[in-house]
């Protein structure tokens, strides 16, 4: 009687106990945010090793690339052309110390101790692992299916998408979910991501790192042409970067901070792809993958979390979908 109450266990033991915070714009005094989602303490530990492990995966794998001599890599599912790997890696690269110098505004959207609420145990973890199960469930049974359609749209629509939503839902009714904090962003914040995303674009496809234009639109008529890539940016892009970044991302932040969650989800969004650019040798597949996608990832990975503005990471994967295509056309 009398004492302080303890909360209850997490269920999770990963998740951290969350008071609610009020918005920033109630405060009667302006609050710097910082750019990076700071780990609970108990989970520093974990949060750390993950990204030790993360980082090392990727470096490890691009050593091992170079060393048996397999350092050219393929770069679309659509044909076999390869480039050297640091060419891949040399816009993410530059776009990722453009995001670091171009600061967050106090505005900039969900970040600690604005993140999340949780209104059940469990939470953000639960989901976390449960969507890190998605992830990999999706990796794992699009390559066994052999990569091709309908197998990947399917799998992407129910795994990435319709699970999850049905997921969400559950755990709304049953009082358990997590939600994502909102706050109306400043001006300037919203459009401060233009800067890296431009570079990236420069970077990638002008000058020395520029990846092969592509003729294969000059073979569509005007029609096909806008159908195909309308269903590629809703399918890819768009759904994509919602699972990925916006639902898994964001609560592996909120669990182990900014950097061990971009890590993880770079890793999973990497590991997808080698079920369509796979050639068959599995250990060859996933370096190849880690050193490509997972650099990019690593920078939308920043971009959504600095930034919390979906535009700029829609932008940029739509582009990597469609600028060889379009700079083909534009430019013959």
């Amino acid at each position: 009687m009398g004492g302080n109450r303890r909360s209850p266990r997490s269920t999770c033991r990963w998740a951290p106990t969350r008071l609610p915070a009020p918005p920033l714009s109630a405060l009667p005094y302006p609050v710097r945010v910082s750019s990076e989602t700071p780990s609970p303490p108990h989970n520093r530990v974990s949060a750390l090793t993950l990204l030790v492990t993360g980082l090392g995966l990727i470096a490890g794998a691009a050593l091992w690339l170079f060393l048996i001599g397999q350092a050219d890599i393929r770069y679309s599912a659509d044909h076999d052309e390869t480039v050297p790997m640091w060419h891949r890696w040399v816009p993410p690269l530059v776009g990722i110390l453009l995001v670091r110098l171009i600061p967050a505004t106090p505005h900039a959207g969900p970040r600690e101790p604005l993140a999340g609420r949780a209104t059940g145990r469990g939470a953000p973890c639960v989901e976390a692992l449960a969507l890190t199960g998605l992830a990999v469930l999706f990796a794992v049974a699009l390559r066994g299916l052999g990569g091709g359609e309908p197998a990947h749209t399917l799998l992407k629509l129910s795994l990435l998408l319709a699970v999850p939503l049905v997921l969400f839902w559950w755990r709304r009714g049953s009082g358990a979910a997590w939600t994502v904090g909102r706050q109306k962003p400043e001006l300037r914040n919203r459009w401060a991501p233009a800067i890296p995303v431009a570079a990236w674009f420069a970077l990638s496809y002008t000058g020395p790192f520029a990846l092969p234009y592509s003729d294969a639109a000059t073979t569509m008529d005007a029609l096909t042409l806008v159908l195909t890539m309308t269903v590629v940016f809703l399918v890819n892009s768009l759904l994509e970067e919602v699972f990925y970044r916006r639902w898994l991302q964001t609560r592996w932040e909120a669990v182990l901070g900014a950097w061990p969650a971009i890590v993880l989800t770079s890793l999973l969004w990497a590991a997808w792809h080698v079920g369509i650019q796979g050639e068959g040798d599995l250990s060859l597949d996933l370096a190849s993958a880690f050193v490509n996608q997972g650099v990019i990832g690593l920078f939308l990975g920043y971009l959504w979390s600095r930034y919390r503005r979906m535009w700029p990471i829609l932008v940029v994967h739509g582009l990597i979908n469609s600028a060889t295509l379009l700079l083909g056309l534009l430019l013959p």
